[in-house]
C-alpha cells in the first residue's frame, strides 16, 4: 500500500481537530502556564491550580505545565496548593478570546494548613483515566530498604502490582505476562533499549536526575506504539537553575556523583535561563566484595558497570524549552561461572522540546533522538553471541486543551538497524542484519460529562520493512461513582515489530539482544494461513479505585491480554532455509517460528501515608501461557518462565526523632516458584560435526540431555526480606549529610537461581549481603 494512501486522510483529520478546536474555545478566555519551584527553579509537577470559589482548575503536567480554558470573561483569584510549599494567590482579569500566560513560583513552606492539604493525586484520580499507571518520583524510591546504600529504580519497580522480577543476577522484569522486548522504555523521549545492569538490583537510571516515571502495565493510550505489552516513560530534571548544587555518594557497591547548576539564573522578571546536569554511577562490587562478600565467593562478584549522563536546558521568558541530553551506559562481567565474557554498551544522544504558541490555545511538544546498544556474550560450552541496534526516533504532538476536555495527536517516525549473529544447540548458525522504519500517527480525544471520563483514540502503526500497516484503536473510561470510588477500564490492539535475540523458553540468559522482526516466518500456524508478520496482542482491563481516607487508598485491577501472535526463535531449526531443503517443514528450516498465548490475572494494591508513615501493600495473581505448533501439527502448551502464580510484596517506611532526622524502612517478597524444564535423563551424544565423514567410533562425545515436555516443573517459593535505615545530618540550609545502612536477604533465604543440569550443581540468589554508604548534598 502506497504511503499516502494512508498518510493524506490523517493529516486532513488533524487538520479538521485544529479548526474545531479554534472554535469551541472562541469567545471564552483562558490562562495557562508554568508553575515552578522558586529555590531551584524545576518545574511543580501534578499541583493544582485553580480560579477561587468555583469549578475551573487543572493539574500540571510533567513539565510543570497548566491550561484552564472556556473561563467566561471576569477577575478572578488564581490560586497554586501543594503540600510543604506556601499558597499562591494572584488576582488576573480575562477578556473574552484572551489567552493569559502565566509563570508561577512557589516558595517551601514552614509550616502547613490541614485545610490547604489538597493533594494533586486525589484531583488526578477524578480528572485522568490512569488506567494501569502508576507514577513514580525519586521521593517513593526513596522509601525502599537501600540495596547496597544506593535508592534505584529497578529497586522499585520490583514492587509494582503486575511486575515480576526473576533474579538478583542478571534478572529482568517482566509485565503482566509481557517479557522484557515487549516493555518499551522512554527517556525524554528517546529509546533505551537495556535499562538494567547484569547484576539486576540496579538500573542505568540515576535516581537523583528524575523527575518522573510513568509506568504503564497495560492498556495505554494511542500516544504510545511498537510494543505490545507495556511502557516505560521517564522524565529527568533539568537541573538547579539558581544555583551550583549535588550531591556525592559511595557505598560499599560503587559511588555516584551528580552537579547541576545555572548557565543563566532564572529570576522573577520573567526572562529566559538555562541549566545543566551531569551524573556519573557505577559499580566497584568485582573489587569491593572480595573484601566484603568474599563468603559468596571467594573470587568475587564480577559485575562492573559505568554510567554516565548530561543535560544542558533552555528556557524562554514565555516558558518555551527546548533540551539537549546525551548518555553512555556500560556493562561488564568477568570470568563469572559459565560466563568467559559479557558485556554491553548503550548510548545516545537528542533533544526535546516544547512550544506554546502566543496566539493559540494548544501546546506543542516535539523530541529527536539517536540512540544504541550492542551486546556480545562468551560462554564455556556455546558459540559467541553478539547483537547491535541503533537508530533515530522523532516525533511532533499537539494538545488542546477545552475546557476539562483535551484533544491530543501527533506523528511519530523511527528508523533502526539491527545485526545478531549466533548458533544454536544443534551448530546451526542464525544470522540476520537489517534496516526497517516505522512510522505512526495518532489521536485521542478526553471528554467529560458528568461523572465519565471518556477517552477514545487510535494509532495507525506502518512497518516498512514487513510492509504491513497496523490499525490499532484505543478506548480508557472511568467512572466517578462518588468523590471516593471510581470504576475504570481501559482497552486496545497493539502491534510491535522487534523480537528478542533470546527464546521466552530460556530459564537463563543474560544475552538481551534484539531482533528486527522477520519476513520469513511459517506461512502457516494452526492450519491457518499466517496474514501477517507483525507480534500483535490486545489488552481488556477492569479496575476500582477507593479513598478510604485521605490518607488510605485501595487499588483492584483485573487484565486480560491475548498474544494474538508472536515470534519467537526457532530452536529446534536442523536445516538451512533454501531450495535444496524446500520439502522439509517450517519447523525445521525457518529461523523463527510462530507462537501465541495469553496472561491474565488480578493486582491489589493499599497505599497509607501519612507525615511519618508510608506502607505499601501488593498482592498480584497472574497466568501465563504461550502456544507453539509441534512437528506433528498439533498445539502445545507451555509456561513461560516468568510465570509466577502468586506475587507479594511489602514495603514500610517510618520516619522519627524531634527533627524528623531518623529513617527506617524494610520490604518483604514473596512469590511462588519459576516454571523449568525437567531433565529425564542423559545420554552421549554424537553432533556430527564433519557430517558423513565423522569418525563417530572415535570422536569425543558429549553428554546429551533427555528433557522433558517444556517448564513442567516447578522451582521452590521464593522469600526475601530487606531492612535499611538513614541518619540525617543537617548542617545548614542546602548542605546536609545522610549515613544509611542496610541488609538484603536479611534471614539468609537460599533462594534458587537454577540448577545446572551437568552437574547437578543449584545455584541460588545472592545471599544475606549488609551495607553502608552515605550521600551528601550541598
Amino acid at each position: 500500500m502506497n504511503r499516502n494512501s494512508f498518510t493524506f486522510p490523517f493529516l486532513l483529520f488533524f487538520v479538521s481537530l485544529l479548526m474545531v478546536s479554534y472554535s469551541v474555545v472562541a469567545q471564552h478566555a483562558t490562562v495557562r502556564g508554568f508553575v515552578y519551584e522558586k529555590e531551584s527553579g524545576e518545574p511543580v509537577i501534578f499541583t493544582n491550580v485553580y480560579l477561587a470559589g468555583t469549578s475551573y482548575g487543572a493539574a500540571t503536567d510533567v513539565n510543570g505545565y497548566f491550561a484552564i480554558s472556556k473561563i467566561p470573561p471576569a477577575s478572578y483569584t488564581l490560586m497554586v496548593t501543594y503540600l510543604g510549599f506556601d499558597t499562591l494567590k494572584i488576582e488576573i482579569t480575562l477578556r473574552p478570546d484572551e489567552i493569559l500566560s502565566k509563570k508561577l513560583f512557589m516558595k517551601k513552606g514552614s509550616f502547613m494548613l490541614e485545610q490547604v492539604q489538597i493533594t494533586a493525586d486525589k484531583e488526578e484520580a477524578r480528572t485522568k483515566t490512569n488506567t494501569s499507571v502508576v507514577k513514580i518520583t525519586p521521593k517513593q524510591i526513596k522509601h525502599l530498604p537501600t540495596v547496597g546504600g544506593q535508592p534505584d529504580l529497578a529497586q522499585y519497580l520490583q514492587v509494582l502490582p503486575g511486575v515480576i522480577f526473576t533474579g538478583d543476577q542478571g534478572g529482568q522484569l517482566y509485565i503482566r505476562g509481557g517479557s522484557p522486548i515487549q516493555n518499551k522504555v522512554l527517556m525524554d523521549g528517546m529509546i533505551i533499549y537495556n535499562p538494567f545492569h547484569s547484576i539486576g538490583l540496579f538500573s542505568v537510571f540515576d535516581t537523583e536526575i528524575l523527575r518522573n516515571a510513568d509506568v504503564y502495565t497495560g492498556g495505554f493510550g494511542a500516544e504510545y506504539g511498537g510494543r505490545i505489552s507495556s511502557i516505560m516513560d521517564i522524565t529527568t530534571r533539568d537541573g538547579n537553575k539558581s544555583r551550583i548544587s549535588g550531591n556525592v555518594g559511595a557505598s560499599t557497591f560503587g559511588a555516584n556523583v551528580m552537579i547541576e547548576g545555572p548557565i543563566k539564573k532564572i529570576k522573577d522578571d520573567g526572562k529566559g535561563s538555562s541549566s545543566f546536569i551531569l551524573s556519573a554511577k557505577n559499580s566497584y562490587l568485582e573489587q569491593s566484595s572480595k573484601i566484603f562478600y568474599d563468603y559468596i565467593d571467594g573470587n568475587g562478584l564480577p559485575f562492573n558497570y559505568l554510567d554516565l549522563y548530561g543535560k544542558v536546558s533552555l528556557l524562554g521568558g514565555n516558558g518555551n524549552k527546548v533540551n539537549f541530553f546525551g548518555y553512555n551506559y556500560t556493562d561488564q562481567v568477568n570470568n563469572y561461572r559459565a560466563i568467559s565474557d559479557y558485556h554491553w554498551e548503550s548510548f545516545g544522544a537528542g533533544s526535546n522540546f516544547l512550544i506554546i504558541p502566543s496566539g493559540s490555545p494548544v501546546l506543542i511538544e516535539g523530541h529527536f533522538s539517536y540512540s544504541g546498544y550492542q551486546i556480545a556474550l562468551e560462554e564455556a560450552n556455546t558459540a559467541p553471541r553478539t547483537s547491535l541496534i541503533n537508530g533515530f526516533n522523532t516525533g511532533f504532538d499537539f494538545t488542546y486543551f477545552i475546557g476539562k476536555d483535551e484533544i491530543k495527536y501527533g506523528i511519530e517516525l523511527l528508523g533502526f538497524k539491527t545485526n545478531y549473529e549466533f548458533a544454536n544447540s544443534l551448530g546451526v548458525k542464525v544470522s540476520q542484519s537489517q534496516n526497517t522504519t516505522e512510522l505512526s500517527a495518532y489521536v485521542k480525544y478526553k471528554k467529560v460529562v458528568g461523572k465519565w471520563l471518556i477517552e477514545p483514540g487510535f494509532r495507525l502503526q506502518w512497518y516498512a520493512s514487513l510492509s504491513n500497516i497496523s490499525p490499532e484503536p484505543r478506548l480508557a473510561l472511568k467512572y466517578n461513582a462518588t468523590d471516593n470510588f471510581r470504576v475504570k477500564f481501559a482497552t486496545g490492539l497493539y502491534s510491535q515489530n522487534l523480537i528478542s535475540a533470546r527464546s521466552d523458553r530460556d530459564i537463563v540468559n543474560l544475552f538481551n539482544g534484539f531482533l528486527s522482526g522477520p519476513d520469513n516466518l511459517p506461512n502457516t500456524f494452526n492450519g491457518k494461513d499466517v496474514k501477517h508478520k507483525l507480534q500483535k496482542s490486545e489488552h481488556v482491563i477492569l479496575g476500582f479505585e477507593y479513598d478510604l481516607s485521605s490518607k488510605f487508598t485501595v487499588n483492584l485491577e483485573g487484565y486480560y491480554k491475548n498474544f494474538s501472535q508472536l515470534t519467537n526463535l526457532n530452536r529446534q531449526k536442523l536445516f538451512p532455509d533454501t531450495e535444496e531443503f524446500s520439502d522439509m517443514p517450517d519447523l525445521v528450516t525457518k529461523d523463527f517460528i510462530i507462537e501465541n498465548g495469553y496472561a491474565d490475572g488480578v493486582d491489589f494494591t493499599l497505599k497509607y501515608e501519612e507525615k511519618n508513615l508510608y506502607v505499601w501493600i501488593v498482592y498480584s495473581l497472574g497466568y501465563v501461557l504461550r502456544r507453539y505448533e509441534g512437528l506433528d501439527g498439533q498445539l502445545k502448551t507451555y509456561n513461560p518462565h516468568y510465570d509466577r502464580r502468586h506475587n507479594i510484596n511489602i514495603v514500610v517506611n517510618y520516619v522519627f526523632g524531634g527533627k524528623r532526622d531518623w529513617e527506617i524502612n524494610g520490604r518483604w517478597n514473596f512469590g511462588t516458584g519459576f516454571p523449568f524444564t525437567l531433565a529425564q535423563g542423559y545420554y552421549p551424544e554424537i553432533t556430527f560435526s564433519d557430517g558423513i565423514y565423522t569418525d563417530y567410533p572415535t570422536t569425543n562425545e558429549n553428554l546429551g540431555v533427555l528433557y522433558d515436555e517444556i517448564n513442567r516443573g516447578r522451582l521452590s517459593s521464593y522469600h526475601r526480606l530487606d531492612f535499611g535505615m538513614k541518619k540525617k545530618f543537617v548542617f545548614n540550609r542546602y548542605t546536609r549529610l545522610e549515613i544509611n545502612a542496610g541488609v538484603t536477604n536479611v534471614y539468609n533465604r537460599a533462594n534458587i537461581f537454577y540448577v545446572d543440569r551437568i552437574t547437578a550443581e543449584k545455584i541460588n540468589q545472592l545471599p544475606i549481603m549488609p551495607s553502608m554508604g552515605f550521600l551528601f548534598y550541598f
